[in-house]
């Protein structure tokens, strides 16, 4: 019977094949309990959460294609209740790529904008792909289920993408913030999904400033913070913002800002490079090129 309820938890994998996705073999993920029914998923991309609601599993975000068999290997360690809902953050493939492993009915939820970034993926042009596509959608706030297990959507403007949801847990009073925060330092801005590092600052800051009650953060790449961390995360990017503007006033290149910012001591452990994916460089020449327009 449990063998059973594992394998209805998954499509069959042909669909994952037919829709461009490889299936990855010997995924394996890590949960961790966060706060009651309430647990993050880690590994193969960017960080789920599990609500464990009376009528079945919330997840946010699905990793990267390949990893819905581990994702629900670990969810089945807390319970054998179904996923019926799937929140996505945002547009990007390691945190949308297996949403095609869950078997329907699923209600897919996301901004409207990150609808139509996912629209243009690969993955979701085909019949098969669209039915993994959200199927509903908001423009600001929205409240799914209630009591004990709401969950409340916000979404305050541009930053990583367009479409960035912030996901409230709201009785346990934890946030799920998708690559919006996704660590501390330098973010990925991705301006071909509509992300703007000049709204950026005001979008997290309004965000500290009206969502209510949270104290735990579940950032997209990092473990678990708090929300002086994610509001800290706003006041950088806002310190950040400010001194590249002061670089382009006064007639420096990108390149010269990004090597003599102005930045408070107290962002001295925030990383000015994540890799090849961002760093101060990048940012700070898509500034520029949006203060031009």
């Amino acid at each position: 019977m449990r063998r059973q309820m594992i394998m209805s938890g998954l499509v069959v994998g042909g669909v994952a094949v037919a829709l461009g996705f490889p299936l990855a073999q010997e995924n394996v993920a890590e949960i961790e309990q966060v706060k009651a029914n309430l647990y993050v998923i880690t590994g193969g991309g960017g960080n789920t959460a599990a609500l464990v609601a009376d009528d079945g599993v919330v997840l946010v975000d699905t990793k990267n294609p390949g990893w819905g068999s581990a994702i629900l290997d670990k969810v089945r360690t807390v319970t054998d209740k179904p996923v019926t809902h799937i929140i996505n953050t945002h547009t990007h493939g390691d945190h949308v790529g297996s949403n095609v492993d869950f078997s329907l009915p699923v209600e897919v939820v996301a901004h409207a904008s990150t609808k139509s970034n996912m629209e243009k993926m690969e993955a979701f042009q085909s019949a098969s792909g669209q039915r993994y596509l959200p199927s509903r959608t908001y423009d600001d706030r929205l409240t799914l289920l209630d009591g004990d297990d709401q969950i409340d959507l916000y979404y305050f403007g541009a930053g990583h993408t367009n479409g960035d949801t912030i996901v409230v847990f709201s009785g346990l009073g934890v946030a799920h913030t998708g690559d919006l925060f996704a660590w501390k330092g330098v973010p990925y801005i991705d301006v071909n999904n509509g992300g703007s590092g000049v709204q950026y600052p005001k979008t997290l800051l309004a965000a500290a400033d009206a969502i209510p009650g949270v104290d735990m953060v579940i950032p997209g790449h990092s473990p678990v913070m708090t929300w002086d961390d994610f509001r800290e995360f706003g006041e950088f990017n806002r310190d950040f913002l400010i001194s590249v503007e002061r670089g382009k006033a006064a007639g420096k290149t990108a390149a010269e800002t990004a090597a003599s910012l102005d930045l408070p001591a107290r962002y001295a452990n925030y990383a000015m490079s994540r890799g090849t994916l961002t760093s101060a460089e990048d940012n700070a020449a898509k500034i520029y090129a949006e203060l031009d327009r």
